[in-house]
């Protein structure tokens, strides 16, 4: 569970071991003294800054600032969090690490062209895509890279601070929604989510995983992320078929009804389909999909799930459920569910959602694990519970912590 802690760590120096905690910096510049009195801006740094996933969340959050479109699929945006000290979506400033060079603009017409993005839309915010893509600096270790990963954490982690400071933020939270990777393989490198994980606790700032990699889970970086007064989040976005899955699954249990199998397939292309159809990448991605049902039925059912990668589908994918269960006197029945929909679409609003609230848990002094946050993962933090109700409840309940103390 989160802890309180009132003398927050800002952006820490770039010096030390890789499980050292953050270091004491100069404060950036308050932009709420002087002539051009504002609200304190918050700096939201995402790993995989050029991919589907952040150029969505980057072309969305400019859409909605400008008021071309509502903020569907917001959860923060909703009743339940006003007041609760959440930083304005007018004060967000975005940058972030990628391998990839294809620019924000051009990554935001591509998928326009394959119906994710409105039509037009990325002229309407291109200085906004623009800016974030200024912001952005090169991942790594890319092939060939000699760096040691002492050598990349203080790279990445000289990257946030100078974003921090060079927009006088606040703060920055750090969100991956880079491809999946493979679980490490006990050798003696840090997997690259890990890299930059380790590089957000140096630096001082909030950690949030929307993917199923590595990233903070690392034992390496345990005593690191317990020692550095930081709030954190979660592993693997929960956006679409995990999502059913947590809502259904409660449902089988509540009415009494066993569930005797539960199968299920995923179609889909784009930069997911190609990371996953690496099978060491496609079993850390269903290992957060099986937990939900393991967690909620007492034991996870017989069944399989597959990962199909089909380009032709691009950013967009359909996922298939088969649940068998048995009812009153042995009958025997089967409930199939299909989802279609665009990953990027789903996602893009909910990473938003997490840098806002892990932002605000940073501002009140919080510190530790968020399984509060447990609504949004697959794989939530330890304390979090497993049913979509029971998660929503804890999130309100966040939400009141957060505003009792704003």
């Amino acid at each position: 569970m989160t802890t309180d802690r009132h003398d927050r760590p800002s952006s820490g120096s770039t010096t030390g071991h890789p499980t050292d905690p953050p270091r004491p910096a100069s404060p950036a510049p308050d932009p709420a003294h002087g002539p051009a009195a504002r609200p304190p801006r918050t700096g939201i740094w995402l790993i995989g800054a050029r991919g589907s996933v952040a150029t969505t969340v980057v072309a969305g959050w400019a859409a909605i600032t400008a008021g071309l479109h509502p903020p569907t699929g917001m959860v923060t945006e909703t009743a339940p969090f006003e007041g609760s000290g959440l930083p304005p979506l007018t004060t967000l400033v975005f940058g972030g690490h990628d391998t990839a060079d294809c620019p924000l603009p051009k990554r935001a017409e591509t998928l326009a062209a394959g119906g994710v993005l409105p039509h037009g839309l990325p002229a309407a915010v291109h200085a906004d895509l623009a800016a974030a893509d200024a912001a952005i600096r090169p991942g790594g270790p890319q092939p060939g890279d000699r760096r040691t990963d002492e050598e990349l954490i203080d790279a990445f982690a000289a990257d946030l601070t100078a974003f921090v400071a060079d927009h006088g933020l606040a703060r920055a939270v750090v969100v991956n929604v880079a491809s999946t990777e493979p679980a490490p393989d006990g050798g003696d490198r840090l997997p690259p989510s890990s890299l930059y994980a380790a590089a957000a606790l140096r630096a001082g700032c909030p950690y949030v995983n929307f993917t199923p990699s590595t990233g903070l889970h690392h034992p390496a970086l345990a005593d690191a992320a317990a020692r550095s007064g930081l709030p954190y989040a979660g592993r693997d976005g929960k956006t679409g078929q995990t999502l059913l899955r947590s809502v259904l699954a409660p449902m089988f249990r509540r009415r009494a009804l066993e569930v005797r199998a539960w199968s299920g397939t995923n179609l889909l292309g784009g930069g997911d389909g190609a990371a996953l159809a690496d099978p060491a990448a496609a079993a850390a991605k269903n290992a957060g999909k099986a937990r939900v049902l393991a967690d909620t039925l007492g034991e996870l059912p017989d069944g399989d799930l597959h990962i199909d990668n089909v380009p032709a589908l691009g950013d967009w994918k359909t996922a298939w459920d088969h649940v068998a269960f048995e009812g009153f006197l042995g009958a025997r029945m089967v409930l199939q569910t299909i989802w279609q929909g665009c990953d990027s679409a789903l996602a893009a609003p909910l990473v938003l959602d997490l840098a806002r609230l892990t932002s605000a848990a940073h501002a009140a002094g919080l510190s530790g694990p968020l399984p509060e946050l447990g609504f949004f993962f697959k794989d939530p933090d330890p304390g979090a519970a497993s049913s979509l109700e029971d998660q929503w409840r804890a999130l309100s309940a966040f939400a009141d912590r957060l505003r009792a103390g704003a």
